[in-house]
């Protein structure tokens, strides 16, 4: 971390485990103020140089009542700056500081009408009394702590907010972060900007000069060595990583055989029109060669991780001494990994080029590690790429792989491919595209009985999925116009041959993924 971002005024966000705690942190940084999720027991030694201006503790979970619920030292406490608890939270404020709290018979979880009491302090500073909030709670204060009083309640919930002015500790039994409360953004303003007294200028435009400050510092007079995917967050930390070290970025793009629809091409010319030092691969026969016959899906994607491994590793011989790797490693990624999420399975086999860092010894570079998804598309937009590409939806690592159930051919490719275009450009024919998170088709492995003219077919099945998200951790089904997608079936089925029947997929994340493989 350098001086640069240490200086910055910053919000720490201690995670107990609530599934808002990301949006927590959108939140505050769409007011322009930088904050870091860490797990409610992480060591924050490492902070104490930092400019902390305030602490947030999440909802979660777990009742007080039970004896191993996590909890913070006391030692916490003696920060001296500002607090604000949210549900469970809340509840570990007021336990903390001497409350007494019971178990509630049942839980309350929804919509609520919230009022502030009548001088409520900064924290409710212009409420709308009787707005809607969203309640989350399975214990309830019955005794506050010395010092604190209650500034809000619902008409179910009398103690539904709580503050100590003198030491501006400040809980709230609903999740101000989520957009069912009405009111929410403001709460959250009051905090930072009345109550923490932060300055809000973590913009775009500083981040970029932060970073490219920090790179510099990084690499010093190193090469750098970049996979470009062709996706967003990839094609943005290439123009960074260009604006800090210029031609010692080495930027390989490859050519899988498993690209969209002109793809290679399309990136290859926008960044050489933007003057990145680009290494384009066409790697589609050893691609193809490995993955024949292969129909499990972590085979596939490990395939690909080792070939993607061998490619960068042939072009880092040809280049001459690479000391860095860099990666386009997004803040919900560092989250997953170090937050409290308790015992966790793999869902899958995420593509990276994490190997080539061991066998070749090269020091990582994520220069957009601190970053959620619609900050990369704003620093995509500061940083000149066009705004067509740069709101594209997601593409995986492992490309038309993981979307070709069975086996990958050059011929299941080159059909999927002409699908998946005809999909994409009719979303965007309709005004229907930026609604929707991510879109894309499957070619399923299985065929079924058509009539086409006055012939019986038996062919391909492929399905539709498009997703409507904030971030991609959870994904509902995007409800198009069935007219639209008559429309779209009905082309795919004229125009791709091979292809006599077309699905929709209305499955939802979870318990479903995004990807079908």
């Amino acid at each position: 971390m350098t001086s640069a971002t240490r200086a910055h005024e910053m919000i720490l966000i201690l995670d107990f485990g609530s599934q808002y705690t990301q949006l927590i942190a959108r939140r505050v940084r769409e007011a322009h103020v930088y904050c870091e999720i860490v797990p409610f027991n992480a060591d924050l030694t490492g902070y104490h140089n930092r400019n902390v201006a305030g602490y947030i503790l999440s909802g979660g979970p777990a009742s007080l009542a039970d004896p191993d619920s996590p909890r913070l030292s006391r030692e916490f406490f003696t920060t001296n700056k500002p607090i604000l608890g949210i549900c469970y939270g809340m509840q570990l404020l007021a336990d903390l500081f001497g409350g007494k709290l019971v178990r509630s018979e049942h839980r309350e979880y929804g919509r609520a009408r919230f009022n502030a009491a009548p001088a409520p302090g900064p924290l409710f500073k212009d409420f709308a009394q009787g707005s809607q909030v969203w309640m989350s709670h399975g214990d309830s204060i019955v005794e506050l702590p010395k010092g604190f009083t209650v500034i809000g309640s619902t008409d179910s919930l009398a103690t539904a907010a709580i503050a100590d002015d003198q030491r501006h500790v400040y809980g709230v039994q609903f999740h101000p972060e989520v957009h069912h409360t009405a009111e929410g953004r403001k709460v959250l303003h009051n905090f930072l900007f009345d109550i923490c007294k932060v300055k809000g200028d973590w913009t775009t435009e500083s981040f970029i000069d932060e970073s490219i400050s920090r790179i510099r510092e990084q690499v010093g007079d190193g090469k750098v060595l970049l996979g470009i995917s062709g996706g967003v967050d990839s094609t943005v930390a290439s123009v960074l990583l260009d604006r800090a070290v210029g031609k010692r970025l080495h930027a390989v793009f490859v050519d899988t055989g498993m690209l969209r629809k002109n793809e290679f091409a399309d990136v290859v010319k926008m960044l050489t029109t933007l003057g990145i030092n680009l290494h384009p691969v066409d790697a589609s026969s050893m691609f193809m060669a490995r993955l024949a016959g292969v129909e499990d899906p972590e085979r596939k994607r490990k395939i690909i991780g080792a070939g993607f491994i061998d490619v960068f590793e042939h072009e880092a011989e040809k280049i001459g001494q690479v000391d860095f790797l860099a990666q386009g490693t997004l803040y919900p990624d560092v989250i997953e990994s170090t937050s409290f999420k308790g015992p966790s399975v793999t869902i899958k086999s995420h593509h990276n080029v994490g190997g080539l860092k061991e066998r070749m010894k090269l020091k990582l570079v994520e220069p957009l590690r601190e970053l959620f998804k619609d900050e990369v598309r704003a620093l995509g937009r500061a940083l000149g790429l066009p705004e067509q590409f740069i709101r594209r939806h997601p593409f995986p690592g492992p490309g038309l792989a993981v979307r070709i159930l069975g086996d990958v051919t050059v011929e299941r490719c080159d059909l999927l491919r002409e699908v998946d275009a005809i999909f994409i450009e009719e979303l965007h024919n309709h005004n229907i595209y930026d609604d929707i998170w991510q879109a894309f088709a499957v070619l399923l492995p299985v065929k079924a009985v058509g009539v086409m003219g006055d012939e019986r077919t038996y062919e391909n099945v492929v399905a539709l999925r498009a997703v409507t998200s904030v971030d991609g951790m959870t994904a509902d089904w995007a409800r198009i116009d069935p007219d639209i997608l008559a429309y779209i079936s009905n082309r795919i089925i004229r125009n791709v041959k091979g292809v006599n029947r077309v699905t929709y997929d209305i499955s939802s994340k979870p318990p479903a993924t995004i990807e079908w493989e």
